[in-house]
């Protein structure tokens, strides 16, 4: 999310402009050092976070559009000085329409990246996460004056009612130094980068690899950025019961900084990605897929949301016939007959599709939009902002 936040900040900024970006601090501090810096154009103002109990956090979540506007204050930023504000699902309810449309008068874009499903909760539709995003995105329907979308299944839900531009997850393409994994004669290296949460099959991953041959699995390496092992059953569809069996195979590093990820990917030939067809998987768009294609690791994955616009069969990645252990088997297999220089070929036209993610592609649409002056399409590349709040000026 905080990725999303930058560089929708910053593809929503048109030259000669600044962004506002106003956000919790985890810390409480309110001039945070952050290395890298900020770019020029993003000006971060942070909210102090409060340690309470329930009810304090209660009107701590309730009291953040005045906090917000306090902020704004505080830093000397005036309504005239603002064209546009965007503001995430997450935080948007009644209050914060209310209080920032009165006291801003300006266009109100709201960010949605997600459309959960009832299948997805111990509760079903009982489930207060779930009836508090369900709440949101209809009131996102009918109060925002825009809505920007990171799927074209998302603009169906919401383009009838409000203009609605589809934005997938943006990359800095210059962040990213160029792939250097060993040979494939050595074998395959696999990377799987995440939380691990429900959405993601790792257990469909690692029941692939058993089911290789066996001179076949000692040539595939996985690595697991974000879990540990001691936490994968906790968090993610994948038991620990016959993971001995693998141990040479998979390596969880835990929870790890941004820099890590990015090392492992130059180090890794395939990224990976499976995922259930399902309505949040169509509904989404998994961020890690343009980060891979950014840093010219293909990727290993099913299709699910707008990924077959993006990933094609053998040239940007691998694509599997479905999401079941075989299916990754077999997508394996593939890999494993790949020569360095058919790997080379998809790690170019990775990073050349990686373009289609740059938040410089998207600026000139994204900029209009957020302030009021872009319609909006189903399927035109554009891009947004998102945060606490975040405000063109």
């Amino acid at each position: 999310m905080s990725n999303r936040l930058l560089q929708l900040a910053r593809s929503a900024t048109a030259p000669g402009t600044t962004t506002v970006v106003v956000n919790d601090w985890p810390t409480g501090t309110t001039r945070p050092v952050l290395d890298p810096p900020l770019p020029e154009e993003i000006r971060l103002l942070t909210l102090p976070t409060t340690s309470g109990g329930r009810l304090a956090r209660w009107w701590h979540r309730q009291s953040r559009p005045l906090r917000v506007l306090a902020a704004l204050r505080q830093a000397g930023i005036r309504r005239t000085d603002l064209s546009g504000v965007c503001v995430p699902l997450g935080l948007w309810n009644l209050t914060t329409c209310a209080v920032l449309r009165l006291a801003l008068r300006r266009p109100i874009t709201v960010d949605v990246v997600e459309r959960h499903d009832p299948e997805q909760f111990g509760l079903g539709r009982l489930a207060p996460y779930f009836i508090r995003h369900r709440w949101s995105t209809f009131l996102a329907a009918r109060l925002a004056d825009r809505i920007i979308a990171i799927s074209t299944a998302l603009h169906r839900h919401f383009a009838l009612r409000r203009p609605t531009l589809v934005v997938p997850p943006q990359v800095d393409s210059a962040g990213y130094a160029p792939p250097a994994p060993p040979s494939l004669r050595s074998g395959v290296r696999l990377l799987y980068a995440g939380t691990a949460g429900p959405k993601d099959l790792l257990s469909v991953v690692v029941e692939g690899i058993a089911r290789l041959p066996r001179t076949q699995r000692k040539r595939v390496h996985l690595t697991v950025a974000g879990v540990g092992r001691d936490q994968v059953a906790d968090l993610s569809d994948l038991k620990t019961a016959g993971m001995d069996e693998l141990a040479d195979e998979i390596t969880f590093l835990g929870r790890v900084p941004r820099d890590r990820v990015l090392a492992e990917l130059g180090q890794a030939h395939f990224s990976i990605l499976v995922r259930p067809d399902a309505g949040y998987s169509r509904a989404g768009f998994p961020s890690k897929v343009p980060e891979s294609l950014a840093a010219g690791c293909p990727v290993l994955l099913n299709h699910t949301s707008d990924l077959a616009r993006y990933v094609t069969d053998g040239q940007e990645g691998l694509v599997l016939a479905g999401a079941t252990p075989d299916d990754f088997r077999d997508g394996l297999l593939r890999a494993l007959a790949l020569d360095d220089d058919s790997w080379r070929l998809m790690s170019r036209a990775a990073r050349v599709r990686a373009s289609d993610f740059d938040y410089r592609s998207w600026t000139s649409t994204v900029a209009g939009f957020v302030v009021g002056l872009g319609r909006g399409s189903g399927t035109a590349d554009s891009a947004s902002v998102a945060s606490s709040a975040a405000l063109s000026r």
